[in-house]
């Protein structure tokens, strides 16, 4: 069973910066999609940003701009950079890994709280 293990959550300052990862069990070039994304109180999970396993990313709206995905396929993970964060980014960010297969794997998400 794929195994996904986020970290780097913490509480921060508005503006401030904190940088995301996710750990994967097994070689992260098995995923065709590695993502992030994230959940705030009361609101549906929604999508931040997505990697490829050929290194292509998208970003949504939401953070377009302040965020950075990438990988390290050495060490099987995939980080999140977050910049000049805003209170609204408050929320449980997941990390998520998708195989062509259809088969989707998430992990157990950390919190991100941004203080004004």
């Amino acid at each position: 069973q794929v195994q996904l293990v986020e970290s780097g959550g913490g509480l921060v300052q508005a503006g401030g910066s904190l940088r995301l990862s996710c750990a994967a069990s097994e070689s992260i070039f098995s995923f065709n999609l590695m993502r992030w994304y994230r959940q705030c109180t009361g609101k549906q999970r929604e999508l931040v940003a997505t990697i490829t396993s050929s290194g292509g990313t998208n970003y949504a709206d939401s953070m377009k701009g302040r965020v950075t995905i990438s990988r390290d396929n050495a060490k099987n993970t995939v980080y999140l950079q977050m910049n000049n964060l805003k209170p609204e980014d408050t929320a449980l960010y997941y990390c998520s890994a998708w195989q062509i297969n259809g088969r989707n794997y998430w992990g157990q998400g950390t919190q991100v709280t941004v203080s004004s």
